[in-house]
């Protein structure tokens, strides 16, 4: 990609500035006496726990009754207090990509969030002061990834065009979504893959 570097950068959370939540929820799945892919499978094969996660996501559901529902699909109806907290246990952050997205801040780059809300139980919030100009938390705004308007909300805090934006996000279905509004999308796989493309990008 040639041209100029870009002038914001946007980042997910979980996933991201995270290890990744995949081994989290199979590590869960363990813990509850589930099949580890338990939570995976439903995510891709259940539309009712899609629709429910993006009710919750969108602030339309609260979290503990999005624990109901979820322990519902699960089979552990009894087990729905603190769903969201046991299903998170064990993400660590990624201390890599915190340190890249700081020093991209400081080296003069805005920086924004995007997330997909599970709640507030996941976030460091006194990090999110600390290492972005503009936040874009789901719930808080009634969109959810990938629609296009939370991007262009996100993009339109941080006072900057979509053209002149990088997006980094764990999902490929996000990154689709930055890119039909016009941003740069980097799929995040490997901390190291992805520092170096921000380096080439920025």
């Amino acid at each position: 990609m040639g041209g100029s570097p870009k002038r914001a950068l946007i980042v997910d959370f979980g996933g991201v500035l995270t290890t990744s939540i995949w081994p989290v929820f199979a590590a869960f799945g363990e813990r509850e006496g589930l099949d580890p892919g338990a939570v995976r499978e439903l995510f891709k094969s259940d539309p009712q726990a899609i629709d429910d996660l993006r009710e919750l996501e969108t602030g339309a559901c609260a979290p503990d009754e999005f624990e109901r529902r979820f322990a519902r699909h699960l089979g552990i109806p009894d087990r729905a207090e603190g769903l969201i907290e046991r299903l998170f246990g064990g993400l660590e952050p990624d201390e890599a990509m915190i340190g890249a997205v700081r020093a991209v801040r400081e080296s003069g780059v805005r920086t924004g969030l995007i997330s997909n809300s599970w709640g507030r139980t996941i976030y460091d919030d006194e990090l999110i002061r600390t290492l972005f100009d503009a936040v874009v938390i789901s719930a808080d705004v009634g969109l959810h990834k990938p629609q296009p308007e939370i991007y262009l909300l996100a993009c339109e805090r941080l006072e900057v065009e979509p053209g002149d934006a990088v997006f980094v996000d764990d999902l490929r279905e996000n990154c689709a979504g930055a890119e039909a509004v016009g941003i740069t999308a980097v799929l995040h796989r490997k901390t190291a893959e992805t520092i170096a493309e921000l380096d080439r990008l920025l």
